[in-house]
């Protein structure tokens, strides 16, 4: 009898059929090497692997998971929403208290368009702000991310940072030619652009807390400095909120940071859609008017506040509204850090492990970074020993020097610190790598 040969692997059966084997870049571990894992089923903080390994999981699904994994009032509401019907085309009442939610909760909100995707919540901003301005630059930061859209694909973060060139091909150049890049945390970068194009400059446009190259923090009074800035020359504020949307507080970060800061439009994705696909856009209502079918500025789209992915996000905001655990979770996600850091000092491994609220991210360099430039200088080779180690361990951090870890209300104490040991080791691992 002749050998059998073993069926293709799932990476195998992938890569045949998808570019890399896979729909979204990051999931293929180019960041870090090795075998990309393939999820089976998730609950609370465990993502089960198709081989049958547990996971502690501090991705998260790269941040909408605050409740963890198949939260029972998330996947509840996506049961009888889906047996109502799956889409409609026509405009829900959910809809409408999904948008109550938001404008209740973001002091700067006055209207909101729903849409699919953080991407499609920033490129509506973009194109809004050229059609409320009659302008057409953006200033953008180097290493926020907001989406892959062409004209916001420059000095990008999140998985086009561990690229040779932080950028992509197949974006034309008179689209560059329209986006303007600073350095963020340089107000002296802003400055000399708003001097030299402000008068052709539609919107400045930036995360507010930098969460998708690592965790990058405002230094004090630098958002505030760019608030000005940009009244002064007659562009738009967009905080791209994607990530820190409902995350840190109940609202935005301007909620947070308790200084009376105003952004034009809000960008929002992730938690509001509780694990589905969604996105918001929200601001001033004269801007936001401007919006079809009221205004000029065209946006549709099929499936733009699509009932399941409403009644998920709608079930995980009452959740969070009812229970405000963000001051539980920072004050959890604090104290495992500070363990994190002890395991480094042990493991005498120089490391720098920036938080805010429940997101926290590690920098393999003797200090802690102010932009996307600093950034690149951390030790990526540390990095990827640190994650390969803690994989073997059963813990997941997301596959990529260049991102930020979450901890969910399901990270509960006993868990968080029954993944120490494991931290440990892989501490000593890094500290082998040179």
């Amino acid at each position: 009898m002749g050998a059998v040969n073993p069926p293709p692997s799932l990476r195998a059966r992938a890569e045949a059929v998808m570019p890399g084997g896979v729909n979204s870049p990051v999931r293929a571990f180019r960041g870090v090497g090795g075998e990309p894992i393939h999820a089976r089923r998730a609950e609370g903080a465990i993502l089960e692997t198709a081989d049958g390994r547990r996971l502690v999981d501090f991705c998260m699904s790269f941040g909408p998971l605050i409740l963890g994994h198949a939260h029972p009032d998330v996947t509840r509401a996506i049961a009888e929403a889906a047996a109502r019907g799956t889409s409609y085309a026509v405009t829900t009442e959910a809809e409408i208290e999904m948008a109550e939610t938001i404008r209740g909760a973001i002091p700067s909100v006055e209207k909101v368009r729903l849409v699919s995707s953080g991407t499609e919540a920033c490129m509506t901003a973009v194109r809004l702000a050229r059609g409320a301005t009659g302008r057409n630059r953006i200033l953008k930061f180097s290493g926020c991310y907001h989406g892959h859209a062409d004209g916001l694909l420059v000095r990008a973060g999140s998985g086009v940072a561990g690229l040779a060139a932080a950028t992509s091909a197949g974006i034309p150049a008179s689209y560059v030619e329209h986006t303007l890049v600073a350095r963020y945390n340089h107000l002296d970068d802003v400055e000399r652009i708003v001097a030299e194009f402000g008068s052709d400059l539609a919107a400045i446009i930036l995360e507010p807390v930098a969460a998708n190259v690592g965790l990058l923090q405002p230094y004090k009074g630098f958002l505030r400095e760019v608030r000005d800035l940009a009244a002064r020359c007659g562009a738009l504020l967009i905080f791209d909120e994607v990530i820190t949307g409902f995350r840190l507080t109940f609202g935005s970060y301007q909620s947070v940071c308790r200084c009376g800061l105003r952004p034009d439009l809000v960008c929002l994705g992730k938690i509001i859609g509780g694990g589905l696909p969604v996105g918001a856009l929200g601001g001033r209502a004269d801007i936001m008017d401007r919006l079809a079918p009221l205004g000029p500025v065209y946006q549709a789209g099929t499936l733009s506040g699509n009932p399941v992915s409403v009644a998920a996000g709608l079930a995980a905001l009452r959740r969070l509204k009812s229970d405000m655990p963000y001051d539980s979770l920072a004050q959890r996600t604090g104290a495992y850090v500070a363990g994190l850091a002890e395991a480094a000092r042990k493991a005498g491994v120089t490391v720098q492990i920036p938080t805010i609220g429940s997101i926290f991210s590690l920098f393999f360099m003797d200090r802690v970074p102010a932009s996307f430039e600093d950034i690149q200088q951390t030790n990526a080779e540390r990095y990827k020993a640190l994650f390969h180690s803690l994989l073997a361990d059963g813990v997941y951090l997301p596959p990529s020097p260049f991102e930020v870890g979450f901890l969910s209300t399901a990270h509960d104490e006993a868990l968080l610190e029954g993944t120490l040991p494991a931290w440990e080791r892989a501490f000593a691992a890094a500290a082998r790598v040179g």
